[in-house]
């Protein structure tokens, strides 16, 4: 089961764009900063996509810090990092923090209707440029516990996880974005730290989706995690028993250009096991995906209900104001610690 999230070029749907998310194969539809100017015209654009897909995935990268698409209107998280050092590496307090965190981010997505956010980063914060303060820590059990934390916060709001960079993206030094990174560290060490925090909430059956990253292990398999049928299939489905939606990261992104063209990229990406296929910032590419594609043939609402917002919780959470606002005071002052 295997469809594709695209994104939009701006505020507003063009006929072309509608025209395009009609296509059965497209499960999902991912925004940026660029789509967005205010909260009112978010809704709006929100409004015309369910218009033509009332079933699509709307999603988002809301994490907090330096990687939050939507600013004005919303409240400005801070960086998962900062958490544990406000609280003075008091882990509880810490906990108690992040999920109100997770709680305060996916209820104001879920007030517009955004269904979900690409949350939480379970890497450990090591040398990697990209990942940095991304990361709740350096610790691979205060990421675990903090994230568990976090991710409780998103459910009492009715969001669903996914857990990102699957095994792990923190221990290389190169961006994904723009290079190809690759991390010569031995299977046993990376089993023992950087997949640890997605074992033990896999374990807890907390995370609904999984991003692998375009990450090269080449003492484990000579391609990307996110083209690995070992990695993917092996280990995250057979090792883990991750049941969840696998998402592709960015195909457009530098390190995944190792798999060949667009079309070589998303198919060696389902081949591998991804449920969900990313073509970011390329309308050319995503149609160059979408008709070149061999795609499975499994009803979307297979991979739609298990990230799907739970209605009942969610309207039982917009109308907690008083924990909505408390949230904000937190966030506030970590940002100000």
């Amino acid at each position: 089961m295997s469809y594709l999230m695209l994104d939009v070029e701006s505020t507003v749907l063009s006929d072309a764009e509608r025209e395009q998310l009609s296509h059965p194969m497209i499960g999902g539809l991912i925004l940026f900063s660029r789509n967005y100017a205010n909260r009112s015209q978010l809704i709006q654009l929100v409004q015309s996509i369910r218009a033509v897909r009332a079933d699509i995935l709307i999603a988002v990268d809301q994490e907090g810090g330096r990687v939050q698409r939507f600013r004005d209107d919303f409240t400005i998280l801070p960086a998962m990092g900062d958490i544990l050092p406000a609280a003075q590496g008091d882990l509880a307090l810490a906990r108690s923090w992040a999920t109100e965190l997770g709680f305060l981010m996916a209820i104001e997505l879920l007030a517009v209707d955004i269904d979900l956010s690409f949350a939480p980063v379970l890497d450990l914060n090591g040398v990697s440029q990209v990942i940095g303060k991304r990361s709740f820590s350096s610790n691979r059990v205060e990421v675990e516990q903090l994230a568990s934390a976090f991710i409780k916060g998103m459910e009492q709001a009715g969001m669903a996880s996914v857990g990102k960079h699957f095994p792990g993206h923190g221990s290389v030094e190169a961006d994904s974005h723009i290079a190809k990174p690759v991390d010569l560290r031995s299977k046993e060490q990376i089993f023992a730290n950087d997949m640890q925090p997605f074992k033990q909430l896999i374990a807890k059956e907390s995370l609904q989706g999984i991003m692998p990253a375009h990450v090269v292990y080449p003492n484990v398999d000579a391609n990307p995690a996110g083209f690995s049928q070992y990695w993917l299939q092996e280990v995250l489905r057979k090792e883990l028993g991750f049941n969840g939606v696998i998402f592709s990261d960015d195909l457009g992104m530098k390190g995944a250009a190792v798999a060949g063209g667009y079309c070589e990229r998303a198919q060696a990406a389902i081949d591998a096991g991804c449920n969900m296929i990313l073509v970011c910032n390329d309308s050319a590419g995503a149609t160059a995906v979408l008709n070149g594609v061999n795609w499975p043939k499994v009803e979307l609402q297979v991979t739609a209900n298990l990230l799907k917002p739970d209605f009942a919780v969610v309207v039982n959470a917009l109308q907690n104001s008083e924990r909505w606002e408390k949230a904000k005071e937190i966030a506030a002052q970590i940002l100000e610690s």
